[in-house]
């Protein structure tokens, strides 16, 4: 019997559905927020990571909040978030790498009901997490075109969800028309959290956000876009930010350093430098 094997593009972390050989290309990585290496398209297996060193790491990151990392990193390198509440977890932007060591510290965390994303980059391993605790797979209608393994777990919502109580999805648009943040309203002792990948880009100082439509590529986000996210999040309330990596992280003030940075990014599109 032929082997069917999970195939991995290494560059951006996209899972595709097993079968004997890799796809023909990464449409995710042909497109220009993302990037093909200069030697062609690469592949490998969840067995091949596993083999060569790759394992997990899940850590408190505050009070009912976890991470789920991965080292060494692969694709864009985010790790993973798992949100704990009374009435079930969410896992948010998983990495591209799962391992029966994380599924277990998960399981012992409670499980998950249901794992989103903020963006296509992020998605991972998220069809593997779904079937590993039989949750929901949570994705915005405007952003399914990119899913590269559909699933029939997939739930898909516009707009906002409260995908768990006091936890809500909330599509800012911007990267990718369905980019969203989560919203923890109990987070940060109460004063709200957002989970944001690169939604919204937390900058190395730790006082800053900024906006992107490739990271890699250096291409800024239109104006629009960026009022866009900027409304879509005036109803939340939220003193800290989490991106799509360890660091940096806005601890304090984060709704107030969003307004100022949008504002400030905006001078500068219009040249005010």
């Amino acid at each position: 019997m032929t082997r069917l094997e999970l195939w991995i593009c290494p560059t951006c972390g996209a899972n595709y559905a097993p079968a004997p050989e890799p796809p023909p290309r990464c449409p995710l990585c042909e497109d220009e927020r993302q990037w093909v290496p200069p030697t062609g398209q690469v592949w490998t297996t969840m067995a091949e990571l596993a083999a060569s060193g790759y394992g997990t790491e899940v850590g408190e990151v505050e009070p009912d909040l976890f991470a789920v990392g991965v080292q060494p990193g692969i694709g864009v390198g985010q790790r993973g978030l798992v949100l704990r509440t009374a009435k079930g977890n969410l896992l948010w932007d998983p990495s591209a790498f799962i391992d029966e060591a994380a599924i277990g510290a998960v399981r012992e965390l409670g499980g998950l009901a249901a794992v989103s994303s903020s963006h296509p980059h992020m998605y991972g391993a998220i069809v593997e997490w779904s079937h590993a605790f039989g949750a929901e797979i949570v994705l915005p209608q405007a952003d399914l075109e990119w899913m590269p393994r559909p699933d029939p777990a997939v739930r898909r919502w516009s707009g906002s969800l409260e995908v768990l109580p006091g936890v809500t999805l909330v599509q800012c648009g911007g990267h990718f028309p369905g980019s969203s943040v989560a919203h923890w309203g109990a987070g940060a002792t109460g004063r709200g959290v957002l989970l944001v990948g690169d939604t919204i880009f937390v900058t190395s100082g730790e006082d800053r956000v900024s906006f992107i439509w490739s990271a890699p590529n250096r291409l800024p986000l239109p104006e629009r876009e960026v009022r866009g996210i900027v409304d879509a999040l005036a109803p939340y309330r939220y003193d800290r930010m989490y991106g799509g990596w360890s660091e940096p992280v806005i601890r304090h003030d984060a709704e107030g350093i969003l307004g100022r940075s949008a504002a400030r990014y905006i001078e500068i599109l219009h040249g005010a430098i």
